[in-house]
């Protein structure tokens, strides 16, 4: 149990994955001591970065979630991925930790040996659905080693298959960079780039809107993000009450408090663009050393923040664009009689801006917000559905908050129970079908996908 729980946190850090990446590849590219120390270091450092200023976000929406809840008295399931892993551990943290280790060795010999080329090193997104796995598998019936090597199984497929589905919209999204995303909303990044472009033109860029002189600053990220954020907690504090806020505040000034968690809100911004530009500078030279000598044509797949610089006014249309559609899809889901699911600010968040970049790579502004509202829409819809699959987790009052968690519960359930436990093991042969047998034509047509994208940006 104590290598278990060692195994477990070593690969849910996405820090030490990333610093283990960068060392092997600095190694295999013979890079003398001192570019090994200071290339594995940049990524590892980076990356606390990152998951210092997503944590300095995450904690500021908190009572900003509460004050909403409270102001406009909302009631119902929230989702947060971190909330309902946590309830899961107690009584699924084995089951859990042995598919996280055999999804990582899966997504890596996927890697090698098939067309999916693609390392995944978002640790904590594959704890979480490894739980997810867990839970669903474990609700069907499944125990043991065979729960364990179906969930791995899954898990290192989904891995390597969910960057593939989209990177050419990535590209689009990096202008060529060779990254992939890495991260479980994956389905409603690439639907709203999808949708993107159908009601948008990506000429007209989130990044190239016309600003007058006078209001020029605000073509400071950092500065509009902390003006739109204060302007949200205002509300919000006002809507709650100063009575209600002063017992998050610790007894300051609420109208303080509302004020000064927007500005914190904004520098949490900041830090995680500057977090992820330390993990660019050197993760992928250092990964060029894998892609050439251990796994060939490999791309790593990253947290969807590192998208983020690529397009910052993006983010901020998307978060709010997508928290509207989670408005207005619980009110869809109360009007039908359904379980209301309450918006949660982290997915939408992070999710909401993720699809903004997405939906702006393919449409532009209309295409950001457009692809950003469906998303908060799925975001609301997919959890209510999921709920029922999740056996005893579906009674917490939280569930899990982004598309591919919801979605993939959902198929796996529904299989299982239409199908039984053969319907599972058919799923299985399929995966492993999709993996191995396009091998050639997958891999020509995805070579062709990239030297045309590099072709038109030229």
């Amino acid at each position: 149990m104590t290598l278990l729980k060692f195994l477990q946190d070593f690969l849910a850090e996405p820090a030490i994955l990333m610093g283990l990446v960068a060392l092997v590849g600095l190694i295999a590219m013979r890079k003398p001591w001192h570019q090994v120390l200071t290339g594995t270091l940049g990524p590892i450092l980076g990356y606390l970065m990152l998951a210092a200023g997503a944590g300095v976000i995450t904690n500021n929406l908190e009572p900003l979630a509460q004050m909403i809840e409270k102001g406009f008295h909302l009631k119902g399931v929230v989702p947060n991925n971190e909330a309902v892993t946590a309830v899961a551990q107690e009584v699924l943290g084995t089951e859990t930790m042995l598919i996280m280790v055999i999804g990582l060795a899966f997504n890596i010999l996927f890697a090698r040996f098939s067309r999916y080329k693609y390392i995944f090193l978002t640790g904590h997104h594959s704890f979480f659905l490894a739980c997810l796995l867990s839970a669903v598998l474990g609700t069907l019936g499944f125990k043991g080693i065979e729960l364990v090597l179906i969930g791995g199984c899954f898990m290192g497929a989904w891995s390597a298959i969910s960057p593939a589905i989209g990177q050419r919209y990535t590209l689009q999204v990096t202008g060529g960079d060779e990254i992939a995303l890495g991260h479980f909303g994956s389905l409603g990044y690439y639907f709203a780039a999808w949708i993107g472009g159908l009601v948008g033109h990506k000429e007209r860029s989130t990044e190239s809107i016309q600003i007058p002189e006078q209001w020029g600053f605000l073509r400071n990220t950092t500065i509009s993000t902390a003006i739109i954020m204060v302007v949200f907690y205002l509300i919000s504090a006002l809507a709650a009450g100063p009575s209600f806020v002063a017992s998050l505040s610790g007894g300051k000034s609420p109208l303080l408090f509302a004020f000064l968690s927007g500005l914190e809100f904004a520098v949490g911004v900041t830090i995680v663009y500057n977090g992820v530009r330390m993990i660019l500078a050197d993760l992928l030279p250092a990964f060029q050393g894998i892609a050439d000598s251990i796994i060939p044509n490999a791309v790593p797949a990253v947290d969807c923040a590192v998208l983020f610089p690529y397009a910052q006014t993006a983010v901020i249309l998307g978060f709010i664009s997508s928290f509207i559609g989670g408005i207005i899809g619980m009110l869809v889901l109360g009007s039908l009689g359904g379980i209301l699911i309450v918006p949660g600010l982290v997915p939408h968040f992070f999710c909401g801006a993720t699809a903004g970049i997405y939906g702006n790579a393919t449409g532009g502004r209309r295409g950001a917000l457009v692809g950003a509202f469906i998303n908060g829409l799925l975001l609301a819809f997919i959890p209510a559905l999921a709920l029922p699959v999740l056996g005893d987790l579906g009674f917490a009052n939280t569930t899990f908050g982004d598309l591919d968690f919801g979605l993939i519960g959902i198929l796996l359930g529904q299989i299982g129970n239409q199908l039984g436990h053969l319907g599972i093991y058919a799923l299985v042969v399929l995966t492993l079908m999709a993996i191995f047998l396009p091998n050639w034509w997958g891999h020509s047509k995805e070579i062709a996908m990239n030297n045309e994208f590099k072709e038109n940006d030229e």
